[in-house]
């Protein structure tokens, strides 16, 4: 594989490196500016080895920030355009919700009405409850009282849909190079603009310049020279000083291995993706203590490529200093940033918590397969898409990523010029002018 100079270096070999490459290349051909031959994707270590490869899949529009939810409904359109592909399966995703959260669930459904996205909102504990176990026989979770039946989204495996993206980039000229890591930038004499891409392999002269990083993104950012703490106004317009651009989350999941056809629904059909946030009491499954009486939140499918059903619980902050948090080696290969017994006990309780098939399970879960990974949050814990040094595009998904497999198509839009409504609130500018995304009640900060 040659590593001479290119039009285009995208760095990541995941969700949104490939995306951008192979939409990139189609772009290029359909003005007729160029071909996929200007497109080089280069990747450290290979195709889907950072937290596309390890993610759970899951594809949904459930946001209760109207930009995300646009730009998910662009990604579902995208998942949907060749499912064969992108191993995609769209059996739909439901957002299972306590009273703490039935306003803004509410909201979602008027506004997914408002955008074309078919759902349904059941609402009150009896009606709710009905509609379960019209679904699941056996359902039996505690202080429900909405429910967000999302017709549209599902999951995809996530190896597969990798691999499928690459070999569209690649029949469309794309080169994919393994094995090359970054070391640096080269810049202009007379700007700031990056002319080259320093890496093991060689420096890699180029016009322009995608990261695509993932967790990786603060490396590259300081790369960049960058600013490591930013100013941010608050909604009461306030200014913050001083606030630290990245933080890290310890994503939790892992795999009960159980026949993945136990969890059909009463009429033999696969599932929707099932996500429940409450604040009942969740008790052991165990030994029935405690283990908590805040609000939790849990997700799980029937998964045949993990072998069972897969799924994950609310993340952790990473109390530490971002510099010194080991990325590497990242996911399963981590030695601190793996799933533990806690995490175990506590996921497998939830399972039993919401459907009775599940109690008495966690004996079948899977320790041997180590899970587990870090995600990269901007301070208000959703995406930057934005240029720098007049010719770097960063996508920093802030852990939204591997379902915003459109996200590539419209990056590959703005490097042709045509400015995208979609990606316009997720500026970097918007820290600095208070444009900040609304957040949510639920447990997990990406909701």
């Amino acid at each position: 594989m040659s590593l001479s100079a290119a039009k285009y270096v995208i760095i990541g070999a995941g969700i949104h490196g490939l995306s951008t490459a192979y939409h990139l290349a189609q772009q290029l051909k359909a003005t007729g500016r160029g071909t996929g031959s200007d497109v080089l994707v280069i990747d450290k270590a290979g195709i889907g080895a950072g937290a596309s490869g390890i993610a759970c899949g899951v594809v949904r529009n459930n946001y209760y920030q109207p930009a995300m939810r646009e730009l998910m409904a662009h990604s579902v359109e995208v998942w949907e355009s060749d499912p064969k592909a992108y191993s995609y399966h769209p059996v739909g995703y439901m957002q299972i919700s306590a009273e703490v959260m039935h306003e803004q669930v509410g909201t979602i459904y008027e506004q997914q009405k408002l955008i074309g996205y078919e759902s349904e909102f059941i609402e009150g504990a009896d009606d709710c409850q009905k509609y379960m176990t019209g679904l699941f026989d056996d359902w039996q979770a505690k202080g429900i009282t909405s429910v967000l039946h999302e017709k549209r989204g599902g999951y995809a495996n996530n190896t597969a849909s990798l691999y499928g993206l690459a070999g569209k980039a690649e029949a469309e000229g794309v080169r994919i190079a393994t094995g090359v890591e970054v070391k640096g930038f080269e810049y202009g004499s007379n700007s700031g603009s990056v002319t080259g891409v320093i890496t093991n392999k060689g420096t890699i002269p180029c016009e322009a310049v995608v990261v695509g990083a993932g967790p990786w993104v603060l490396k590259f950012w300081e790369m960049l020279d960058l600013p490591k703490a930013i100013s941010v106004k608050g909604a009461d317009g306030t200014v913050h000083d001083d606030v630290p651009m990245w933080k890290f989350w310890c994503l939790e999941e892992g795999t009960l291995g159980v026949d993945p056809e136990m969890h059909k629904t009463n009429d033999g059909r696969m599932p929707p993706v099932i996500h429940v946030d409450t604040d009942a009491p969740l008790y052991s499954d165990v030994d029935g203590s405690v283990i908590t009486d805040k609000l939790w939140g849990l997700y799980y499918k029937p998964d045949f490529n993990f072998g069972g059903i897969q799924g994950g619980a609310s993340p952790y902050k990473v109390d530490q200093d971002p510099d010194q948090i080991a990325i590497d080696p990242y996911g399963p290969d981590s030695p601190d940033f793996i799933v533990g017994d806690n995490f175990i006990h506590m996921w497998c309780s939830m399972l039993a918590h919401c459907q009775k098939r599940f109690e008495g399970k966690i004996s079948s879960y899977k320790h041997k397969e180590k899970s587990g990974g870090l995600g990269c949050f901007t301070p208000d814990n959703f995406p930057v898409f934005d240029t720098f040094r007049e010719n770097v595009y960063i996508i920093a998904d802030s852990n939204h990523g591997y379902k915003m497999i459109g996200v590539g198509k419209l990056v590959a839009q703005e490097l042709m010029g045509e400015k995208s409504r979609l990606l316009e609130p997720f500026r970097f500018g918007r820290f600095a002018k208070g444009e900040l995304h609304p957040t949510s009640n639920s447990p997990f900060p990406w909701s």
